[in-house]
């Protein structure tokens, strides 16, 4: 197996939870396209990093199934990882901002997957939801506190490649930020922690908290 590391991003205030992240700092270790994408199928975390250039922050990021071009906790965990201040994806360059415990990204709002944003009326029911059949890439939400912005969700991805509930979604954040159109602190899955903001210009910035994997 090539050398990766692990981390955990979004994790909650206590340091808790996040959404597994693999990193192969040494991208030129796997320099085909199909070989990477074979690596991120054997390593199945919902995404994996491979670093082309870490002084740079040039990176190339695959699901278990396919590359994406950009995506959130990709970006925020790598960038904590190299402690760059941008990082260079497929779509283009991300700006990059450390505020303390967080780490935080900025990006179009149009480079993010189309996902299906679906409002239900209470935290409750969302905590409640059963994995949906593979086919849509939905975002459930609710208010918990609509006047403080505060929200809980869940991530399904249904692609059928093995992730069936995506502990904390970047892509997606940025996403229902920028159709609320008001920064927002999302708590989501079972109990990660992502914070994001509007930037102006399309722009939405998204971060949240990276540890190490135990």
């Amino acid at each position: 197996m090539t050398d990766h590391e692990v981390l955990r991003v979004f994790c909650g205030p206590d340091g808790a939870h996040g959404n597994a992240l693999g990193v192969v700092r040494d991208g030129a270790a796997v320099p085909a396209r199909a070989d990477r994408q074979e690596l991120a199928r054997r390593l199945g975390f919902s995404e994996t990093v491979f670093v082309d250039d870490p002084a740079r922050g040039v990176i190339d990021i695959y699901t278990p199934t396919l590359r994406l071009p950009f995506a959130g906790h990709p970006c925020v965990g790598t960038a904590w990882l190299l402690g760059v201040d941008r990082l260079v994806t497929a779509a283009g360059v991300v700006g990059v901002r450390h505020d303390g415990p967080f780490t935080r990204i900025v990006a179009p709002a149009d480079w993010a997957p189309p996902r299906t944003l679906r409002r239900y009326p209470t935290a409750a029911e969302v905590d409640g939801l059963a994995v949906p059949p593979p086919g849509e890439w939905i975002y459930a939400w609710a208010w918990q506190d609509e006047a403080a912005g505060t929200v809980c969700a869940r991530a399904f991805p249904g692609r059928g490649d093995g992730i069936d509930e995506d502990e904390a979604t970047g892509a997606a954040a940025l996403l229902l930020t920028a159709e609320l159109g008001r920064g927002l602190t999302i708590t989501q899955g079972r109990g990660s922690q992502l914070v994001t903001g509007v930037v102006g210009g399309g722009l939405i910035e998204v971060g949240g908290r990276v540890r190490r994997a135990d």
